[in-house]
């Protein structure tokens, strides 16, 4: 199996006008913002008590635990955001708010290195006795990532010191031996945190746990088990049950779990969206280190299938908000679907897992799907108002009124009793500059378009790189490229799917590319003289439909316009937008939008609305067609609801 190499912090920086302003907005107004709600100081938001759950494990202070099970893990990827930012730039007064947090959690971690408050306060003698529910390995995984983040940016021991303890504790009771427990995680996500603890550390035995809850998941009857062993009580409602998780009845737990068949026989997404992508994700990363040819092969089958059936053209997926899960493959609904922003961000991890084994462009073209669309939109302008669930259309009363809808929200929240995705989109955002690049041998692979900065470690030598870009709203990508050595390197080039032409040209003469594989356009030569190179995409705005097995679309057409989804918004459009008709053989037109948060390309259509008729008080009435001709105006999707509440719609009614 190929190893491509992902990059270390120092070789890429991320230097970009679109994209730095994101970068500025986590560190000045983000995560200070998620400070104070973790400190419970913003009025009328979702109280998060998360920090005082800490005080209180640590005997600061009185009190009971409040919140999730998990809002622990909460804290803890505020602390990765935090330590994801300063490995760009030290800052004293975020160090200052994360070590003095860091202290209160180093006190509450009990001695043999236990760290979960829920339990530590509330049940300390009923640890490890419900896995399958009560997140406590979930929680884990999240203090060790942020652990790690902060050291690597700090070089400050406390947290690193109290992660390995954690570890090491997680692995006295966990394993294969005699005494151990034989289980694995109900939700995933200790896998990925000990692959990289294991980087960090060298210490093997924390590779070999994760290996061991990636293999033992599916083969035998833990979490049956347990759930015998405490009397079949489900720990949400406290209520006598047939099987755990029956609170979510259409799907059997063993498939919501993903623990239905052991991982190598897995072949399609299923279950919770959000444990599946951090599985996967952990299937791929171990599959490249341990050289598993079988678990890749499970890893790229699920991958085709969420690709090629589950996904949403904004980068969503999870089609349900019962058990925030995949349902079966073309049942993609626009109203009512969950595209939770956690699983967008846990699919772009699975792809750069798998960007590690194979250079292909899939990978690339879905990264850059689901961040310019679901993850952006996860998040207001101004960075203080959060989208759980990402849905593809919207009318706000019947939010309001319909409890099948009653999940999706009409405008963006301050915060949320289960806020798993605000601090995700912070740790995430804060360290894009891991996704622009992989590379092997005496070749680098440009995975995303984003201005940077970059010196990359190659065989033979290094390879300088400096990028600008006008993306999103260009497709002008130029490249400034020089070598310490006249060694030949390749430099690959993703051609994104929507880029139906494109050109390339080296120091201002239009060149063919040496050659072209899985997506991307290769040059090779020596570099060892300055060189530009220029990439010319072609990013106009067009139609796109859906498969005719995704009923929900049929008659229906999406506007895209490079990586960029569309929606029609009430705003520019009026109420009821399902009156209104895109004709669809009539040019698009694009023109900037001063007025749009930050200023953006809006795509103007020709269209109809269908004019109400004169009975508007009358429930059903004899059908007549009368309408009359618009300009319908489209806005990026992942600017939606910055200008007020109102219906909002991606796949619009086409003829």
């Amino acid at each position: 199996m190929k190893l491509f190499r992902l990059l270390e912090k120092q070789e890429c920086t991320v230097v970009d006008p679109f994209w730095s302003r994101y970068i500025s907005l986590i560190k000045d107004v983000v995560i200070p913002y998620q400070w104070d709600i973790l400190n419970d100081r913003i009025p009328e938001s979702e109280p998060s008590h998360a920090i005082d759950n800490f005080r209180i494990a640590a005997g600061d202070m009185k009190g009971r635990f409040y919140g999730q099970v998990f809002q622990d893990s909460d804290v803890f990827k505020w602390l990765e955001a935090v330590g994801n930012v300063l490995m760009l730039e030290r800052n004293e007064i975020l160090e200052e708010k994360a070590d003095s947090v860091i202290d209160i959690i180093v006190r509450a971690q009990q001695p043999d290195g236990y760290l979960n408050t829920y339990f530590i306060i509330e049940e300390p003698d009923k640890r490890w006795t419900n896995v399958l529910e009560c997140h406590e390995l979930y929680c884990a995984g999240h203090f060790i990532e942020g652990a790690v983040a902060y050291y690597l940016a700090t070089g400050k021991e406390k947290v690193y010191q109290a992660a390995l303890k954690l570890a090491d504790h997680i692995d006295s009771v966990f394993g294969p031996e005699e005494g151990k427990l034989h289980g694995y995680p109900g939700h995933q996500e200790i896998e990925i945190a000990l692959l990289k603890l294991y980087d960090v550390s060298g210490r093997k035995r924390y590779l070999e746990l994760a290996q061991y809850f990636i293999d033992t998941r599916g083969t035998n009857h833990f979490f049956e088990k347990e759930f015998d062993e405490r009397g079949r009580e489900c720990f949400w409602t406290k209520e006598k049950m047939e099987e755990p998780n029956q609170r979510y009845n259409q799907f059997p737990y063993s498939y919501y779990n993903q623990f239905h068949k052991p991982v190598r026989e897995q072949n399609r997404a299923v279950g919770h969206a959000v444990r599946g992508v951090y599985m996967y994700t952990a299937m791929a990363d171990l599959a490249v280190r341990i050289n598993d040819e079988e678990l890749f092969a499970a890893g790229k089958a699920i991958w085709n299938n969420i690709v090629g059936r589950q996904l949403y053209i904004t980068g969503g997926i999870g089609a349900t908000h019962s058990g925030e899960a995949f349902t079966g493959d073309y049942d993609l609904p626009n109203d009512t679907n969950y595209s939770e922003t956690c699983a967008s961000i846990g699919l772009i991890f699975f792809a750069q897992k798998m960007l590690q084994a194979e250079a292909d462009g899939v990978y690339g073209d879905v990264m850059e799907q689901a961040l310019y669309n679901t993850i952006l939109g996860g998040m207001n302008y101004d960075g203080n108002r959060f989208f759980y669930v990402n849905p593809l259309a919207v009318v706000p009363e019947a939010c309001e009124y319909n409890t099948e809808r009653s999940h999706v929200k009409p405008e963006r929240q301050k915060w949320f009793a289960c806020a798993c995705c605000p601090p995700n989109i912070a740790r995430f955002i804060a360290g894009l500059w891991r996704y622009v690049y992989t590379a092997r041998g005496n070749k680098v692979y440009v995975h995303l378009y984003i201005g940077n900065e970059s010196s990359i470690k190659l065989r033979d030598g290094v390879l300088n790189l400096i990028q600008k870009t006008d993306y999103p709203w260009g497709g002008k990508v130029t490249i400034k490229v020089k070598a310490d050595t006249a060694v030949p390197f390749r430099i690959a080039l993703r051609i994104p799917r929507w880029s139906r032409n494109y050109k390339i040209s080296v120091n201002g003469e239009p060149v063919l590319a040496d050659r072209e594989e899985n997506g991307f356009v290769c040059l090779e030569r020596s570099w060892e003289e300055e060189a530009e190179i220029v990439l010319e995409l072609d990013i106009k705005a067009f139609l796109v439909k859906a498969n005719q097995k995704i009923h929900y679309n049929a008659g229906r057409a999406a506007i895209v316009r490079g990586p960029l989804v569309y929606c029609l918004e009430e705003k520019d459009n009026g109420k009821y937008l399902d009156q209104i008709v895109v004709e669809a053989g009539a040019n698009l037109t694009e023109e900037m939008d001063f007025e749009m948060p930050g200023s953006c390309v809006t795509v103007k259509a020709k269209g109809f609305r269908e004019t109400a008729q004169s009975c508007e008080d009358v429930l059903y009435m004899p059908y007549e067609s009368r309408e009359e001709e618009m300009t319908v105006k489209a806005v990026p999707y992942f600017l939606w609801n910055n200008r007020g509440k109102g219906e909002m719609q991606v796949w619009m009614r086409v003829r």
